[in-house]
């Protein structure tokens, strides 16, 4: 989300902000995350599929890069670009191009976890 979208919902009173020592407007990480978390509205799974994987990311197809045996498809879901390579047979079989409505799911044992500028 951008500052201006932040400044937005503070000015309309949805987000509390507070001053600091130089009468700068701040909002505190954990009230803008809890903010974040009540306003989102996750795309609802077409797929109808039960299982364990919980990070399903429902989006649209953007790119099919295809040779004869293996395809790259790039979806775009929620805002953030999802990459999967898989085989061209799948790709056919799924009927995956570009305008199609899929669901990426992501069954990780590692998930890497970064902040901006931070030391470990």
């Amino acid at each position: 989300m951008s500052d201006d979208t932040v400044r937005r919902w503070v000015d309309a009173g949805e987000l509390a902000a507070s001053a600091d020592d130089a009468g700068r407007k701040v909002v505190d990480g954990a009230e803008l995350a809890r903010f974040a978390v009540a306003q989102s509205h996750p795309t609802p799974d077409p797929s109808g599929v039960a299982r364990s994987a919980r990070n399903r990311f429902v989006g649209i197809v953007t790119d099919v890069v295809s040779d004869a045996v293996m395809s790259q498809v790039e979806m775009l879901c929620g805002g953030q670009r999802v990459v999967s390579l898989m085989s061209t047979e799948a790709v056919r079989e799924l009927r995956l191009e570009p305008g199609s409505l899929a669901v990426a799911v992501v069954k990780a044992t590692t998930v890497i976890v970064e902040t901006p500028g931070g030391t470990a």
